[in-house]
């Protein structure tokens, strides 16, 4: 069995139904390892092309802008976290991508920290190498199908100043419109469903991110932590607080 071969299961594949034929952006600088990765979802139905840099992933981005990207490594161990930091700067003027565009990071660099540092730095999920093709595509349909959902349908979630437009997929806070990723979104609306109610971390992990079991991880976390500072425009510190040793409420 060849390195590849270890790293990509190759097997049982057939056409996405749900593909719709997405451009998934992926960007590895192991050519062979990237062209397997975008043969495999092609074969799936969806679009996917291969950026071998950063610098080539902005021009590919800046033809068309993908609908996911998933970065594995790069020729620096640091290219990867700061391309991820590029697409979600708030600067977006110039940006070929949308600074909501999905991540899927997929590294030899999977201590703790490294791992922590992905989430802190804005990836949607994250895959030690070496990963299984197949779960690659689990969770790349998984993040697809968050960043896509609308939950509920007209309905408006109101707490004090803070205002959640559910069929619109709209957050305001204090007149001030605000830009969540999507799990930071669908993690505040189950925190605004109940808001003097503490939610234990395994389940915010079970109906946020939709893990059937629930290991240590500082998933819930590093999302709460991203999600407190862009709340925190009022400079009030009253929103998502971490109740210590249970999990997390909204104010």
């Amino acid at each position: 069995m060849t390195a590849h071969s270890a790293l990509l299961e190759l097997a049982g594949v057939h056409p996405d139904p749900g593909a719709d034929r997405a451009l998934i952006l992926v960007v590895e600088s192991d050519a062979s390892l990237g062209e397997a990765i975008v043969e495999q979802l092609t074969a799936d139905g969806y679009r996917a092309v291969l950026a071998r840099s950063a610098e080539h992933a902005r021009i590919l981005a800046a033809r068309r802008v993908p609908k996911l990207a998933v970065i594995g490594d790069l020729e620096e161990p640091r290219d990867a976290l700061e391309l991820l930091g590029e697409i979600r700067e708030e600067d977006r003027e110039h940006a070929p991508w949308s600074g909501e565009l999905p991540v899927i990071m997929v590294s030899s660099r999977a201590q703790e920290l490294d791992v922590l540092r992905a989430f802190e730095a804005g990836a949607d999920d994250f895959l030690a190498r070496p990963a299984r093709y197949l779960e690659l595509r689990a969770r790349l349909r998984a993040v697809l199908r968050r960043s896509e959902r609308v939950t509920g349908r007209g309905r408006l979630l109101q707490v004090g100043p803070l205002a959640i437009d559910v069929d619109a997929h709209a957050v305001s806070l204090h007149g001030q419109h605000l830009d969540l990723r999507p799990l930071e979104y669908e993690l505040l609306v189950q925190l605004a469903s109940a808001p003097d109610r503490v939610f234990g971390k395994e389940e915010l992990l079970r109906s946020v991110w939709g893990y059937r079991s629930c290991a240590a991880t500082r998933t819930v976390d590093s999302h709460a932590s991203r999600l407190r500072r862009k709340l925190d425009v009022d400079e009030s510190g009253r929103w998502v607080i971490n109740v210590w040793g249970v999990g997390y409420r909204l104010i």
